[in-house]
C-alpha cells in the first residue's frame, strides 16, 4: 500500500540497500531472490465456506470464502461468478485510514483476482446450474491485519488457500428449479497460481519486498504463473519504468520462486 515517505530517511536507506545490493545482499539478510518465511492456516473461520491466514514476514491477511447461488453476468451465461474483494484494516497500518475501500484495497483486490482468473485456477463452467438462471457465486473476502510490504503476494496466497480448502452446498436442478441438498463438495479447482512481487531498487530486482523496501523501490512488478510455469498475469506498479531484460528477468525468477512456495500451499490445503 502507498506509505508518506520521509525523503530524508528513504535516501539514506536507499543508499545502504544499494550498496548491499552491490553484493548480493538486503538489510534483513535476505538475497534477492529469496522471500520471506510463509505461515499458512487453512479453516480458521468456522461459519465460512473455506477460509485462510497467511503470515508472510510481518505481513498478515486473513481470507475467507462465502458461497451462494446467484445470477451469471449476460456475456458469460454459462459461467459462475467469482468475486474477490479486499480491505486493509485501520489497526494494520498508521497509514491505513477508516471508510470506503481505498485505492489500494481496490487495486488489490483486482491484482489478486486478475491472476487467480487468468489462470483459470476455478473453473467456472462448473458452477453453473441453469445457463443464464442460476449459478454459483463465490464471494472470497480478504481482510488484511498487518502492514509490513507486499500485501499482493500474502493476499494472493491466502485466497488460493481458502479456495482450495473450501466446501460448498451442492445444489441440484429439478423442474428447472435450484434445490439445495445435504451434500457438501469441493470448489472446482483445477489449478494453483502463485503470485510472486519484486521491486527495483537501482537496477536491482528483489523478491518480496518489506515495507522499508517498498518505500525505497523504483518500481514494482507482480507476476502469477500456474502449475505448468505459464505466466498468467502481470501488473506494473510505481511510476518509473522496467526495461524488457528486467520483465524476463522478473519472470524467470516468479516461475523459480512460485515452484517453492506452491510447494508450500499444497502441503498446507491438502
Amino acid at each position: 500500500m502507498s506509505m508518506k515517505k520521509n525523503y530524508v530517511v528513504e535516501t539514506i536507506r536507499k543508499t545502504q540497500m544499494l550498496e548491499l545490493l552491490a553484493s548480493g545482499q538486503r538489510l534483513d539478510g535476505r538475497t534477492p531472490e529469496q522471500h520471506r518465511p510463509i505461515t499458512l492456516k487453512v479453516g480458521v473461520i468456522q461459519k465460512a465456506n473455506g477460509s485462510a491466514s497467511v503470515t508472510l514476514g510481518n505481513s498478515e491477511v486473513l481470507a475467507g470464502v462465502k458461497v451462494a447461488t446467484g445470477t451469471p453476468f449476460p456475456d458469460t451465461p454459462d459461467k459462475g461468478l467469482l468475486v474477490v474483494n479486499a480491505e486493509i484494516l485501520p489497526l494494520s497500518s498508521p497509514y491505513a485510514e477508516p471508510g470506503p475501500p481505498s485505492e489500494d484495497a481496490i487495486e488489490l483486490a483486482r491484482v489478486v483476482d486478475r491472476g487467480i482468473r487468468e489462470s483459470e485456477m476455478v473453473d467456472l463452467t462448473k458452477l453453473c446450474l441453469i445457463p443464464g438462471k442460476t449459478v454459483y457465486t463465490v464471494f472470497v473476502d480478504v481482510n488484511v491485519m498487518n502492514v509490513d510490504g507486499n500485501l499482493f503476494d500474502a493476499m494472493s496466497y491466502a485466497v488460493v488457500a481458502a479456495l482450495r480448502s473450501a466446501k460448498m452446498k451442492k445444489f441440484i436442478v429439478k423442474d428447472d428449479k435450484v434445490e439445495a441438498t445435504d451434500e457438501m463438495v469441493p470448489i472446482p479447482v483445477e489449478k494453483i497460481p502463485v503470485s510472486v512481487t519484486l521491486a527495483r531498487i537501482g537496477e536491482s530486482l528483489v523478491v518480496d519486498p518489506n515495507a522499508e523496501e517498498e518505500g525505497a523501490m523504483d518500481m514494482r512488478i507482480t507476476i502469477t504463473t500456474d502449475d505448468e510455469g505459464n505466466v498468467c498475469a502481470s501488473q506494473k506498479g510505481e511510476a518509473a519504468g522496467i526495461t524488457p531484460e528486467h520483465v524476463l528477468q522478473a519472470a524467470d525468477t516468479s516461475i523459480m520462486v512460485g515452484k517453492e512456495i506452491r510447494k508450500t500451499i499444497i502441503e498446507a490445503t491438502k
